[in-house]
Parts: C-alpha cells; structure tokens; sequence
C-alpha cells in the first residue's frame, strides 16, 4: 500500500509474516511490538552501504539476504535493540 511518495505499508496474516522474520517468532502483540520496515534506495551498491552503516553503529544482521529475483534485500535489527 502506498502511503507516500516513496513510502509504502505491507500488511501481512500471522501465517506470512514468519517467512519474513525467519529468526524469530511472533511475539504477543499485546507485549511486543512486531513491525518490519523497508526503505528502498536506487541500486544493490546503495542496500549494501546502507546496511553497512546500520552494522558500523551496532546494528546486527537480521536474516540471510533472500534471492526474490525482483528486488535485491538486506536486513538488520534495530540499533538499541
């Protein structure tokens, strides 16, 4: 869903979001919170330096890069944790 000029909203059923999440589970939403965000940037040379700045200031990596084929992705958690 399009939300913005560059800004777009993915809703998901429990059942999907796990295939996005691999490494950990669903939590209870009425304790934790379980959003994912995607920032889309021109090129794989942008996703790689992006992610490699979020790793230089702590951040860790998520999951393995999947192969969609149509899209080029790095993950990595949040910063604080």
């Amino acid at each position: 869903m399009l939300v913005g000029h560059d800004a777009y909203c993915m809703l998901m059923t429990k059942e999907r979001f796990p295939g996005f999440t691999r490494d950990s589970p669903i939590g209870d939403t009425s304790k934790q919170t379980n959003t994912l965000f995607a920032i889309t940037v021109d090129s794989r040379d942008e996703v790689d330096a992006l992610f490699n700045k979020a790793l230089a200031a702590g951040g860790t990596k998520a999951v393995e890069a999947p192969h969609h084929g149509f899209m080029y992705v790095q993950s990595f958690k949040d910063l604080d944790g």
